[in-house]
């Protein structure tokens, strides 16, 4: 198996797909508020914004492992234009729709069009990294997510005015031209042999037998968790912005202040892991994530949201990256992209109840309810890591021996 470094062009396929990735993510981190909004000038309440936000994961709850299993028995890069299409053309439609209904079908559609772009993009770092750089391709490939959440909402609250509604159709005009723009990195993204081999004639590993590999349910519920959090943060924040007289460009900027500390994290994300362990850092950054969450809620003047909201995506910025790699160490060899894709079901079914439980929150007890609900829902994240014994995992165990081997390696040869 070709890996970052061996494969034709070295890691420049790694860098066109967190470009590509960027611009795609930036489409979908700048609609989703745009959606948001261009609900509320149609007459949307708090809990209509939910069940719109929770269409948006629907169709990929059910699509999500047909499509992993295509991908581990064939080429991963063909999904990635298909996923950029749905993107650019529900983000248009939505700009488009007069009623509701017809935003939330369009959200959905961008929904599934982000999903195959993501199994896509997820199956080529798996299948062209060797295990002991899943960690930092992982990582490097989630700052093109993370780049474009804060692009993303910066460019929204830019383009939505106090015409809320033409404004808000604009921006989602805007964000399908910006998706379509990924399409000119995806170009020799994915090594002919990588998509070959016996992958193809391996036969189908049941669900039930990746399910039940040791790391696997824990990853996919911290991912559940932490992208709920971000979700939720992206959807609710314009209505507590509404609540609290904040503009939109202002609550842009705080959902990019966000983004950007999510980068910052997955910088220097390598290096924290050999300090403190991936138990111990998912724990930790979990914990404080729910402490965070639940602060949000509270009164505080915009400045002290600011400062919450970057220590918070610093915390979020965690998740995703260990629990992709957690995933892919623990499930057989034979069904990654099966696994990534149970991961990113877990992920929408978070994206479907999250939103919804949401809204009806929100209905009773207000717009801030719903943080304190996703400070709940990371401390259980929190506890589950916990209970992974960092020796437990087998896959992991070694994967992290062969990263300090590397690096003792490289601080004891001859320079």
């Amino acid at each position: 198996m070709p890996t970052a470094s061996s494969g034709p062009g070295g890691r420049g396929w790694l860098l066109r797909l967190v470009i590509a990735f960027g611009f795609a993510q930036a489409a979908v981190s700048m609609a989703r508020p745009a959606v948001s909004y261009r609900a509320l000038s149609l007459g949307a309440d708090e809990r209509a914004v939910g069940v719109i936000a929770g269409v948006y994961a629907l169709l990929p709850l059910f699509a999500a492992v047909p499509l992993g299993r295509r991908t581990d028995h064939g080429r991963c890069a063909p999904l990635l234009p298909v996923g950029v299409v749905l993107i650019s053309g529900g983000c248009a439609l939505s700009g488009t729709a007069g009623s509701l209904g017809a935003m939330a079908a369009w959200s959905g559609v961008m929904g599934l069009g982000h999903l195959c772009f993501v199994i896509g993009a997820q199956s080529i770092v798996a299948r062209q990294s060797a295990p002991d750089e899943h960690d930092r391709n992982f990582g490097h490939f989630t700052i093109g997510a993370s780049l474009g959440q804060l692009a993303g909402p910066l460019a929204a609250g830019a383009l939505i005015g106090a015409d809320i509604e033409r404004t808000s159709a604009l921006a989602l005009l805007a964000s399908a031209a910006v998706g379509a723009v990924s399409l000119t990195s995806l170009w020799r993204i994915e090594h002919v042999r990588a998509a070959g081999g016996p992958a193809r004639r391996a036969p189908k590993v049941p669900v039930k037998r990746i399910l039940r590999a040791r790391g696997v349910p824990a990853g996919i519920f911290i991912s559940l968790a932490v992208l709920s959090a971000t979700d939720i943060l992206t959807a609710y924040l314009p209505v507590v912005g509404e609540h609290r007289g904040i503009a939109p460009a202002t609550v842009g900027l705080l959902l990019s202040l966000r983004a950007a500390a999510t980068i910052a994290c997955r910088l220097v994300m390598t290096p924290l892991i050999e300090l403190l362990g991936r138990t111990a850092l998912t724990v930790a950054t979990c914990a404080l994530g729910a402490l965070l969450c639940a602060g949000v809620a509270l009164p505080v003047p915009v400045w002290g949201l600011g400062a919450m909201l970057v220590l918070l995506g610093f915390c979020l910025g965690v998740g995703q990256p260990l629990s992709m790699t957690t995933v892919v160490h623990a499930a057989p060899a034979d069904a990654r992209s099966t696994a990534l894709a149970l991961r990113l079901t877990g992920n929408r079914l978070g994206q479907v109840a999250a939103p919804a439980s949401a809204g009806l929150i929100a209905g009773v007890a207000g717009v801030a309810a719903p943080f304190v609900m996703l400070g709940g829902l990371l401390l259980v994240a929190a506890g589950l890591g916990a209970r992974r014994r960092p020796g437990g995992d087998d896959g992991l165990r070694d994967a992290t021996a062969r990263t300090r081997r590397r690096v003792t390696r490289c601080r004891t040869t001859p320079r």
